[in-house]
This record gives C-alpha cells, sequence and structure tokens, in this order.
C-alpha cells in the first residue's frame, strides 16, 4: 500500500472509500477545484456524458475535490451526474497527489486544487497524469489513451 492509495475520501452516503479498495480495476481520478463552476461543472458532465464508454473498457470514474459531500450531492442532483463524486475536505488525497497546490488568479497567490486527471493502474499505480488540465476535450484524450492501451 502506498500513501496515495490509503486517503479515506468520503462517498455520497459518508461511508469512507479508501483507494486502495479501488485496485483490480483500472481508475480514472479527475482531481477539480470546487462543485458547480463552469470548468467543474463542464468537466464532470463529460465524464458522465463518457462514463458507458468508460465502463466498457473497464475503466471506473471518480471526480475529487475538497467539497463537502452535501456539496457534492447538491452538484450531482442538479447536473444529473452519472460519475461518483468523493469529498476530500482534509486534503489528504488532494496533497498526496501533489494537486493542492499554490495558484495565482487576477494577482492573488492561494492554496487549491490544479485540475488533474491521473489514471492508477489494476495495482493502484500511477500509469498516466495530465496536470493543469484544459476541459476542452480532455475527456475524449483520456478515452483515446485508455483505448490506445486496450
Amino acid at each position: 500500500m502506498n500513501q496515495q492509495t490509503s486517503c479515506p475520501l468520503k462517498q455520497a452516503n459518508n461511508e469512507l472509500l479508501s483507494l486502495d479498495d479501488l485496485k483490480g480495476k483500472r481508475t480514472v481520478l479527475f482531481f477539480y477545484p470546487k462543485d458547480d463552476t463552469p470548468g467543474c461543472t463542464k468537466e464532470a458532465i463529460e465524464f458522465s456524458q463518457a462514463k458507458p464508454e468508460f465502463d466498457a473498457l473497464g475503466v471506473q470514474v471518480f471526480g475529487i475535490s475538497k467539497d463537502s459531500v452535501e456539496s457534492h450531492n447538491a452538484f450531482t442532483k442538479k447536473h444529473n451526474l452519472s460519475i461518483p463524486l468523493l469529498s476530500d475536505e482534509n486534503k489528504a488525497s488532494l496533497e498526496a497527489f501533489n494537486v493542492w497546490r499554490e495558484k495565482k488568479n487576477y494577482g492573488k497567490t492561494y492554496m487549491g486544487v490544479v485540475r488533474t486527471t491521473i489514471i492508477l493502474d489494476e495495482n493502484g499505480n500511477i500509469e498516466k497524469r495530465w496536470d493543469n488540465v484544459s476541459v476542452d476535450g480532455h475527456v475524449q484524450a483520456v478515452l483515446n489513451y485508455l483505448k490506445k492501451k486496450q
């Protein structure tokens, strides 16, 4: 077990999920800054729309942010999302995967989630990583990568 996969995350039902629990299947983790903001909404909707393609490839997909379970549940309901969202309010997985970093916006410096997508192999090891993701075309790029690796 490595540090990254042992970080507990809260699911929609408030039960804890360790990324170790995901071993045995390839897993896409998309880390995003905030529920119900324009870029994050577009990304979550596109991952949800592509869920049947990920399922056909035997790949599970999860979104992760520091938002609460309640926020995730409202976001999921509002946009009819089919991808499970995991809450990391204590930022353990965000820090372990090095996506909680210093950001700059409009001249202000602050700590936040850098939009990142990671593919974990069946053993929980990082297979592929996209940092500073631009939402447009990203879900298709992840699918294309996975299809090439089949």
